[in-house]
């Protein structure tokens, strides 16, 4: 992942901007600077917007999901993680959040961060009779495989990662082999995305696993496919998420709580910055989009954040009041 670097020129520039009463109200901030791409510019959007727009002395401090979650349940510290991925220490959160010492801000991500299979929005475009997966796979002659074009393809997640045995076993549930269809071995994340890319170049037929926000759907239009059952926690737990799990159903992959969690200490401190934590939120197309101009142009995650708010007012300027717009328009001229 890229890292990410706050000047000492930009920061003081941006406090030169902030009045000594709003100043002291909001005092020091500190933020995790997560190590993937959506959470790092999140991250720097958040210290622009505070220290430009609410006088904020707001400070990254580098971050990932466990050991930020929990240094904030046990610690207090740091005052902010823009996206937290809450599932993965939900219980130790909740009770902390009920115990008054964290609060749940906004869920960053409107959508949560979704997982699926997917194809290209021309191929649905030309087949809207293809609307879930179960569609998909009664269709082989419409995805042909790269080695045997006699069999359909999906194309699978990375070797290692759990979505491997997810996508795995829901191919098996929805009786791949016997349908007509091979699991494509992508061998790496770059694999997987040459894919979705070959495809694009070649308006080929395309279906496999994906997720967002991510990048490359927001270079590629993609299309996520339905299920046609509901998502079933306990089958999921048991089977779904098993390696080798001999009797998988189908089942749709839960959607994953993406938070923005918030020590109380700061938030009983924050006065107007805290209205701006509780209304960021925003959409995974619109991550996917700004992700994908950061690959494009190699940017840091502070580019990308100064980029996003030099272009997208329509979407952050519903976040701040009016005043603290004018600042950091000011700011990122």
């Amino acid at each position: 992942m890229m890292k990410l670097f706050a000047t000492a020129a930009f920061a003081t520039g941006l406090m030169g901007l902030a009045t000594t009463s709003s100043h002291a109200e909001c005092g020091t901030v500190t933020i995790a600077n997560m190590n993937w791409q959506s959470a790092e510019v999140l991250a720097n959007i958040d210290q622009m917007v505070l220290s430009n727009g609410y006088g904020c002395n707001a400070e990254l401090v580098a971050g990932d999901t466990m050991p930020t979650l929990t240094s904030m349940i046990e610690k207090g510290e740091p005052d902010i993680a823009p996206e937290a991925w809450v599932n993965a220490a939900k219980e130790p959160l909740d009770k902390a959040v009920a115990e008054g010492r964290l609060l749940y801000a906004v869920p960053s991500l409107s959508d949560g961060g979704e997982e699926g299979w997917w194809i290209p929005k021309y191929f649905a475009d030309a087949h809207p009779e293809i609307k879930t997966v179960e569609d998909a796979i009664n269709h082989p002659e419409l995805f042909p495989a790269p080695e045997d074009s006699s069999k359909g393809a999906v194309y699978n997640c990375p070797a290692g990662w759990t979505c491997q045995i997810t996508t795995g076993n829901l191919y098996k549930a929805l009786g791949g082999d016997e349908k007509g269809f091979t699991l494509v071995d992508t061998g790496s994340a770059a694999g997987l995305d040459g894919s979705i890319a070959k495809a694009y170049e070649g308006k080929e037929a395309w279906l496999g696993y994906y997720w967002a926000p991510t990048a490359i759907l927001g270079k590629y239009e993609m299309v996520k496919l339905g299920f046609t059952t509901q998502y079933d926690k306990e089958a999921w737990d048991k089977c779904n998420a098993v390696l080798d799990c001999k009797d998988p159903k189908v089942n749709p992959w839960p959607v994953s709580e993406v938070q923005t969690v918030v020590t109380t200490s700061f938030a009983d401190r924050a006065g107007p910055a805290m209205d701006y934590l509780k209304a960021r939120q925003w959409s995974n197309s619109t991550v996917n989009k700004l992700l994908a101009w950061m690959t494009d142009n190699q940017a840091t995650g502070e580019e990308g954040a100064k980029y996003f708010l030099k272009n997208n007012e329509d979407v952050w300027g519903k976040w701040v009041s009016a005043e603290a717009a004018e600042k950091i328009k000011a700011a990122v001229k």
